[in-house]
Protein backbone atom coordinates (compact mmCIF):
# COMPACT_ATOMS: atom_id res chain seq x y z
CA UNK A 1 0.00 0.00 0.00
CA UNK A 2 1.12 3.68 -0.77
CA UNK A 3 1.85 5.91 1.75
CA UNK A 4 -1.17 7.88 2.84
CA UNK A 5 -1.22 11.63 1.72
CA UNK A 6 -3.35 13.51 4.07
CA UNK A 7 -6.31 14.90 2.08
CA UNK A 8 -6.94 18.12 3.94
CA UNK A 9 -4.14 20.43 3.19
CA UNK A 10 -3.56 23.35 4.68
CA UNK A 11 -5.60 26.52 3.36
CA UNK A 12 -2.99 28.65 0.85
CA UNK A 13 -1.86 32.41 1.00
CA UNK A 14 -5.19 33.50 0.03
CA UNK A 15 -7.22 31.53 2.52
CA UNK A 16 -8.63 28.90 -0.38
CA UNK A 17 -7.95 25.16 -0.08
CA UNK A 18 -6.11 23.59 -2.30
CA UNK A 19 -8.43 20.49 -4.42
CA UNK A 20 -6.78 17.21 -5.89
CA UNK A 21 -7.25 15.72 -9.05
CA UNK A 22 -9.00 12.56 -9.59
CA UNK A 23 -5.61 10.79 -10.61
CA UNK A 24 -4.03 12.21 -7.47
CA UNK A 25 -7.49 11.05 -5.62
CA UNK A 26 -7.11 7.18 -6.98
CA UNK A 27 -3.02 6.88 -6.53
CA UNK A 28 -4.12 8.09 -2.62
CA UNK A 29 -6.43 4.81 -2.77
CA UNK A 30 -3.36 2.35 -3.11
CA UNK A 31 -2.68 -0.38 -5.11
CA UNK A 32 -5.89 -2.32 -4.04
CA UNK A 33 -7.65 0.34 -7.12
CA UNK A 34 -5.75 -0.92 -9.40
CA UNK A 35 -8.05 -4.11 -9.64
CA UNK A 36 -11.21 -2.24 -8.72
CA UNK A 37 -10.67 -0.19 -11.96
CA UNK A 38 -9.63 -3.28 -14.26
CA UNK A 39 -13.09 -4.92 -13.03
CA UNK A 40 -14.77 -1.67 -14.52
CA UNK A 41 -13.26 -2.09 -17.67
CA UNK A 42 -14.31 -5.26 -17.82
CA UNK A 43 -18.35 -4.81 -16.56
CA UNK A 44 -18.10 -1.85 -19.19
CA UNK A 45 -16.73 -4.65 -21.86
CA UNK A 46 -19.62 -7.22 -20.97
CA UNK A 47 -22.12 -5.18 -20.86
CA UNK A 48 -22.09 -3.89 -24.61
CA UNK A 49 -21.79 -7.01 -25.50
CA UNK A 50 -24.75 -8.37 -23.58
CA UNK A 51 -26.74 -5.41 -25.10
CA UNK A 52 -25.78 -6.36 -28.49
CA UNK A 53 -25.69 -10.31 -28.43
CA UNK A 54 -29.36 -10.27 -26.45
CA UNK A 55 -31.19 -8.30 -28.65
CA UNK A 56 -34.51 -10.03 -29.45
CA UNK A 57 -34.37 -9.80 -33.10
CA UNK A 58 -30.99 -11.68 -32.98
CA UNK A 59 -32.21 -14.28 -30.46
CA UNK A 60 -36.13 -14.56 -31.51
CA UNK A 61 -36.84 -12.40 -34.66
CA UNK A 62 -40.33 -12.47 -34.96
CA UNK A 63 -40.90 -12.37 -38.57
CA UNK A 64 -38.98 -15.19 -38.93
CA UNK A 65 -40.77 -17.25 -36.82
CA UNK A 66 -44.15 -16.34 -37.93
CA UNK A 67 -43.37 -16.69 -41.53
CA UNK A 68 -41.52 -20.19 -40.74
CA UNK A 69 -44.31 -21.69 -38.90
CA UNK A 70 -47.11 -20.33 -41.22
CA UNK A 71 -45.54 -22.14 -44.13
CA UNK A 72 -45.41 -25.32 -42.30
CA UNK A 73 -48.96 -24.86 -40.78
CA UNK A 74 -49.96 -24.86 -44.37
CA UNK A 75 -47.70 -27.70 -46.10
CA UNK A 76 -45.58 -25.00 -47.61
CA UNK A 77 -42.39 -26.42 -46.92
CA UNK A 78 -40.84 -29.82 -47.01
CA UNK A 79 -37.69 -31.10 -44.83
CA UNK A 80 -35.24 -30.24 -46.75
CA UNK A 81 -36.88 -26.80 -47.73
CA UNK A 82 -37.08 -26.32 -44.38
CA UNK A 83 -34.04 -26.82 -43.09
CA UNK A 84 -32.46 -24.47 -45.62
CA UNK A 85 -33.96 -21.67 -44.56
CA UNK A 86 -33.07 -22.33 -41.41
CA UNK A 87 -29.46 -22.31 -42.04
CA UNK A 88 -29.91 -19.20 -43.73
CA UNK A 89 -31.09 -17.75 -40.99
CA UNK A 90 -28.92 -16.34 -38.41
CA UNK A 91 -30.48 -16.22 -35.39
CA UNK A 92 -30.17 -18.59 -32.07
CA UNK A 93 -34.11 -20.05 -32.67
CA UNK A 94 -32.91 -20.83 -36.13
CA UNK A 95 -30.52 -23.42 -34.85
CA UNK A 96 -33.41 -24.54 -32.08
CA UNK A 97 -35.75 -25.29 -35.74
CA UNK A 98 -32.69 -26.31 -37.08
CA UNK A 99 -32.69 -29.44 -34.77
CA UNK A 100 -36.17 -30.10 -34.81
CA UNK A 101 -36.26 -30.55 -38.91
CA UNK A 102 -33.68 -32.70 -38.80
CA UNK A 103 -35.68 -35.03 -36.57
CA UNK A 104 -38.82 -34.80 -39.18
CA UNK A 105 -41.38 -37.66 -39.48
CA UNK A 106 -40.10 -38.92 -36.13
CA UNK A 107 -41.88 -39.54 -33.08
CA UNK A 108 -42.72 -36.35 -30.80
CA UNK A 109 -40.48 -37.87 -27.71
CA UNK A 110 -37.28 -37.36 -30.09
CA UNK A 111 -37.89 -33.94 -32.03
CA UNK A 112 -38.87 -32.59 -28.25
CA UNK A 113 -35.63 -33.90 -26.91
CA UNK A 114 -33.53 -32.68 -29.87
CA UNK A 115 -35.42 -29.22 -29.73
CA UNK A 116 -34.63 -29.28 -25.91
CA UNK A 117 -31.03 -30.40 -26.20
CA UNK A 118 -30.34 -27.38 -28.79
CA UNK A 119 -32.32 -24.93 -26.57
CA UNK A 120 -30.12 -25.85 -23.37
CA UNK A 121 -26.91 -24.63 -25.60
CA UNK A 122 -28.18 -21.84 -26.44
CA UNK A 123 -29.28 -20.69 -23.04
CA UNK A 124 -25.81 -21.47 -22.06
CA UNK A 125 -24.47 -19.03 -25.18
CA UNK A 126 -27.08 -16.01 -23.59
CA UNK A 127 -26.06 -16.28 -19.97
CA UNK A 128 -22.19 -15.89 -21.35
CA UNK A 129 -20.08 -13.17 -18.94
CA UNK A 130 -22.68 -13.25 -16.64
CA UNK A 131 -21.03 -14.98 -14.18
CA UNK A 132 -18.30 -12.29 -14.66
CA UNK A 133 -20.80 -9.67 -13.91
CA UNK A 134 -21.94 -11.48 -11.17
CA UNK A 135 -17.98 -12.28 -9.61
CA UNK A 136 -17.18 -8.44 -10.17
CA UNK A 137 -20.53 -7.17 -8.24
CA UNK A 138 -19.28 -9.47 -5.35
CA UNK A 139 -15.72 -8.65 -5.57
CA UNK A 140 -15.52 -5.24 -6.12
CA UNK A 141 -16.67 -4.50 -2.70
CA UNK A 142 -14.45 -6.52 -0.78
CA UNK A 143 -11.24 -5.55 -2.58
CA UNK A 144 -12.50 -1.76 -1.43
CA UNK A 145 -13.30 -3.33 2.19
CA UNK A 146 -9.77 -4.94 2.04
CA UNK A 147 -8.11 -1.54 0.89
CA UNK A 148 -10.05 0.30 3.51
CA UNK A 149 -8.75 -1.53 6.45
CA UNK A 150 -5.06 -1.53 5.11
CA UNK A 151 -5.72 2.12 4.72
CA UNK A 152 -7.17 2.25 8.43
CA UNK A 153 -4.40 0.49 10.13
CA UNK A 154 -1.53 2.18 8.06
CA UNK A 155 -3.28 5.74 8.96
CA UNK A 156 -3.18 4.97 12.94
CA UNK A 157 0.06 3.85 12.51
CA UNK A 158 1.64 7.16 10.92
CA UNK A 159 -0.79 9.22 14.06
CA UNK A 160 0.63 6.49 16.67
CA UNK A 161 4.42 7.60 15.47
CA UNK A 162 4.38 11.08 14.45
CA UNK A 163 5.78 13.76 16.73
CA UNK A 164 2.14 15.86 16.32
CA UNK A 165 0.18 13.04 17.83
CA UNK A 166 -3.00 14.16 18.28
CA UNK A 167 -3.74 16.55 15.65
CA UNK A 168 -7.44 15.58 14.63
CA UNK A 169 -6.95 16.53 10.95
CA UNK A 170 -4.10 14.17 10.72
CA UNK A 171 -6.27 11.31 11.26
CA UNK A 172 -9.09 12.71 9.24
CA UNK A 173 -6.84 12.72 6.35
CA UNK A 174 -5.91 9.21 6.69
CA UNK A 175 -9.27 7.94 7.12
CA UNK A 176 -10.24 9.72 4.31
CA UNK A 177 -7.79 8.41 1.41
CA UNK A 178 -8.47 5.05 3.32
CA UNK A 179 -12.37 5.01 2.43
CA UNK A 180 -11.30 5.85 -1.55
CA UNK A 181 -11.18 2.35 -1.94
CA UNK A 182 -14.62 1.37 -0.69
CA UNK A 183 -16.09 3.99 -2.15
CA UNK A 184 -14.35 2.90 -5.78
CA UNK A 185 -15.50 -0.79 -5.07
CA UNK A 186 -19.38 0.19 -4.37
CA UNK A 187 -19.25 2.34 -7.53
CA UNK A 188 -18.29 -0.36 -9.71
CA UNK A 189 -20.23 -3.58 -7.78
CA UNK A 190 -23.69 -1.95 -7.75
CA UNK A 191 -24.38 -1.09 -11.62
CA UNK A 192 -22.29 -4.60 -12.23
CA UNK A 193 -25.05 -6.15 -10.12
CA UNK A 194 -28.14 -3.55 -11.56
CA UNK A 195 -27.02 -5.35 -14.65
CA UNK A 196 -26.25 -8.93 -13.79
CA UNK A 197 -29.96 -8.66 -12.39
CA UNK A 198 -31.30 -7.03 -15.65
CA UNK A 199 -29.68 -9.46 -18.12
CA UNK A 200 -30.50 -12.35 -16.00
CA UNK A 201 -34.21 -11.81 -16.54
CA UNK A 202 -33.65 -10.79 -20.52
CA UNK A 203 -32.15 -14.72 -20.58
CA UNK A 204 -34.84 -16.17 -18.92
CA UNK A 205 -37.52 -14.38 -21.25
CA UNK A 206 -35.44 -15.15 -24.27
CA UNK A 207 -35.08 -18.57 -23.23
CA UNK A 208 -38.98 -18.71 -22.07
CA UNK A 209 -39.76 -17.75 -26.03
CA UNK A 210 -37.16 -19.93 -27.33
CA UNK A 211 -39.05 -23.22 -25.57
CA UNK A 212 -43.09 -21.55 -26.45
CA UNK A 213 -42.13 -22.08 -30.11
CA UNK A 214 -40.01 -25.14 -30.23
CA UNK A 215 -42.92 -26.65 -29.02
CA UNK A 216 -45.52 -25.08 -31.60
CA UNK A 217 -42.86 -27.06 -34.63
CA UNK A 218 -42.73 -30.33 -32.46
CA UNK A 219 -46.93 -30.25 -32.93
CA UNK A 220 -45.96 -29.12 -36.23
CA UNK A 221 -43.39 -31.99 -37.63
CA UNK A 222 -43.63 -34.71 -35.48
CA UNK A 223 -44.92 -38.55 -36.37
CA UNK A 224 -48.15 -38.33 -34.78
CA UNK A 225 -48.90 -34.10 -35.69
CA UNK A 226 -48.14 -35.57 -39.46
CA UNK A 227 -49.99 -38.49 -39.05
CA UNK A 228 -53.22 -36.74 -37.81
CA UNK A 229 -52.69 -33.82 -40.67
CA UNK A 230 -53.19 -36.56 -43.43
CA UNK A 231 -55.82 -38.08 -41.33
CA UNK A 232 -58.66 -34.72 -41.28
CA UNK A 233 -57.52 -34.77 -44.99
CA UNK A 234 -59.05 -38.38 -46.13
CA UNK A 235 -61.80 -37.34 -43.63
CA UNK A 236 -62.59 -34.43 -45.50
CA UNK A 237 -66.10 -36.04 -47.49
CA UNK A 238 -65.45 -34.76 -51.40
CA UNK A 239 -68.37 -32.44 -52.58
CA UNK A 240 -70.62 -34.53 -55.18
CA UNK A 241 -70.37 -33.83 -58.77
CA UNK A 242 -73.27 -31.45 -59.38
Amino acid sequence: MAPLIPLLAEAGPDGMIPTRSMFDTMVAGGPLLIPIVLASFAMVLIVFERMFSLRRRRVVPRLFIERFLLQLREGALDRDEALERCEDEYSHIARVFAAAVRKWGKPGVEVEQAVLDEGERIANVLRRYLRVLNGVSTVSPLLGLLGTVWGMIQAFNVIATSPAMGRAEMLAGGISVALITTAAGLLVAIPAMIFYLYFVGRVDALVTDIDHHGQEIVNLISFEALEDRRASRVSIPRRKAA
